[in-house]
């Protein structure tokens, strides 16, 4: 009669897979990556089966023990008024102090609510992982792609440096540097692609996918428009981090058991019915008549009751309830401080590298641009040497890839307050993606 009522004890009963979690992945490549690393990375199924497991132990901690079955055969049968006592059964059943397996249930139920919500966690913490190696791969791809802009250009730089030292109107050494910068790129291009090739081997585990399964070029990138508001992060915190609503799961589990555990003090109960075969005598061997109930067997019912006379022993456990309750509070509060940190750090982040790339935009990137561009007019009247053509154009192309390491960086941090709210940060109207 308690199991049906049992479901409505526990804060949230999801079966495996019922929620998805939402995260912000325009990109179809990282999309579809992290649907897989939630379908199927190894971790995430294990923790799927520890919450199953768990959910398993609600029907276990609410049953009965099971009835006792006695046979009992009399090695010297007992005379009786109405027959002699040959054997009997017994079916015996412990039955718990009232309201004991409702208790009992719900500290089960909570206990696999806290399991559903540190698979969720785990969930969050693989995409967060998943995401920061994507746009690292990202800021690599970026920076590849300017590294082949840097050939190109030093390529038609160099193929004018030797023409005019063809022609007697340059010098040898401006071809020689040029050709220097050339090998400096190659030697960049390889370092970049090895990161790259680690980063990809990395996410494709993450992702659950072959370590060397292809991860195409991601192509340019830019960060989302996004309003911020900090009490509003710390509200969507409050109320979505799996950490804390595990935390608070386990103190309800910890609530209830120390109540459970204070039912220890009270007797529980033993109910017994019993069936006693009794043998009929034959008629020649009484006296006199017999009785009218002659060989009919005996039914009895029995009662019995515990005596919790250990005191200690039950105090003891009456304790340890408490220090684990203790101890789950001090988590939750924990739990409270990593998010509300988390949420600062991002948002010190995200501000500091808009900070960044609004200055890259408006001031280093223009006048970088209108730097290489008078630098090459002067270039190519012969005003300022190759020297000075170099430093022009990597000065440009540092701004380019400072950009794009900003992005990354930005995004990355976007996916951090993810992890730190444990939802899906909020969008615009409109840019929901």
């Amino acid at each position: 009669m308690v199991l049906p009522a049992l479901p409505a004890a526990g804060g949230i009963q999801p079966g495996p897979g019922a929620e998805r979690p939402e995260f912000y992945a325009p990109e179809p490549e990282l999309k579809s990556c992290l649907d897989n690393a939630i379908s199927q990375h190894p971790a995430l199924l294990a923790s799927r089966a520890n919450y199953q497991a768990a959910r398993e132990r609600v029907p276990q901690v609410t049953a009965l023990p099971d009835p006792t079955l006695n046979v009992s055969q009399a090695i010297r049968s007992v005379e009786t008024r109405v027959g002699s006592q040959t054997g009997g059964i017994t079916l015996t059943q412990s039955l718990p102090w009232f309201g004991a397996r409702d208790l009992r249930g719900r500290v089960a139920l909570s206990e696999a609510d806290a399991q559903f919500l540190r698979l969720q966690a785990e969930e969050r913490e693989v995409i967060a992982r998943a995401k920061r190696a994507f746009y690292d791969i990202a800021y690599l791809d970026a920076a590849l792609r300017l590294l082949e802009e840097e050939r190109s250009l030093l390529g038609h730089y160099e193929t004018l440096a030797r023409a005019r030292y063809a022609t007697g109107q340059g010098l040898q050494q401006a071809v020689i540097r040029l050709q220097a910068e050339l090998t400096r790129i190659d030697d960049r291009q390889r370092q970049l692609t090895g990161q790259r090739r680690t980063l990809a081997v990395n996410l494709n585990t993450l992702c659950a996918r072959s370590p060397a399964t292809a991860v195409p070029p991601i192509p340019a990138i830019e960060p989302p428009a996004l309003s911020l508001d900090r009490a509003q992060l710390l509200d969507l915190g409050e109320r979505n981090r799996q950490e804390l609503r595990a935390a608070t799961a386990l103190i309800e589990a910890s609530e209830d058991a120390v109540e459970l555990a204070g039912m220890s003090f009270r007797p529980r109960f033993t109910a017994s019915l019993a069936l006693m075969n009794v043998a009929g005598r034959d008629p020649a061997d009484v006296l006199g008549p017999l009785p009218p109930d002659e060989g009919k067997n005996s039914l009895s019912l029995s009662l019995g009751v515990s005596l919790p006379v250990w005191k200690e022993k039950y105090r003891a456990g009456v304790e340890e309830a408490g220090h684990r309750l203790t101890a789950n509070r001090r988590r939750l509060e924990e739990a409270q401080d990593a998010m509300e940190n988390a949420v600062e750090l991002a948002l010190i982040r995200i501000e500091t590298i808009r900070e960044q790339l609004a200055l890259l935009e408006d001031v280093l990137i223009p006048q970088s641009e209108e730097t290489l561009h008078a630098t090459e007019t002067a270039y190519e009247t012969s005003q300022v040497g190759v020297l000075d053509l170099l430093d022009g154009e990597r000065i440009q192309l540092d701004v380019l890839r400072m950009r794009a390491r900003y992005v990354s960086d930005f995004l990355i941090a976007l996916a951090d307050l993810e992890r730190g709210i444990g939802t899906r940060v909020p969008q615009p109207a409109g840019r929901a993606s």
